[in-house]
């Protein structure tokens, strides 16, 4: 059984830095990603990465954000800097495996930025 679990959230004013961490469990490694959502707002891609480390970004966090594996922990992390206001909202890790279309989520964890 797949379970994804998102941990590293909190409360940070802006121009400050948060890491996130997702730990999976029950997987065969594949493409991993983080997506958010704000209150109000649909979720949103933020960053992912294959399994070959080729990575993918939101234009809006080009630059402040970097997302990461450590597959011998089965880990996906992603360090935020530079935090905006415009970054709050839950964060939700995401395993897919693409050939057969199955997506999986964690709970999120919760980010915000105070300004």
């Amino acid at each position: 059984q797949v379970q994804l679990v998102e941990s590293g959230g909190g409360l940070v004013q802006a121009g400050g830095s948060l890491r996130l961490s997702c730990a999976a469990s029950g997987i065969i490694l594949s493409t991993m990603g983080w997506y958010r959502q704000a209150t109000g707002k649909q979720r949103e891609l933020v960053a992912t990465i294959t399994t070959g480390r080729s990575s993918n970004y939101a234009d809006s966090v080009k630059g402040r954000f970097t997302i990461s594996r450590e597959d011998a922990k089965n880990t996906v992390y992603l360090q935020m800097n530079s935090l905006e206001p415009e970054d709050t909202g839950v964060y939700y890790c995401n395993l897919v495996y693409p050939v057969v279309g199955r997506n999986y989520w964690g709970k999120g964890t919760l980010v915000t930025v105070s300004s």
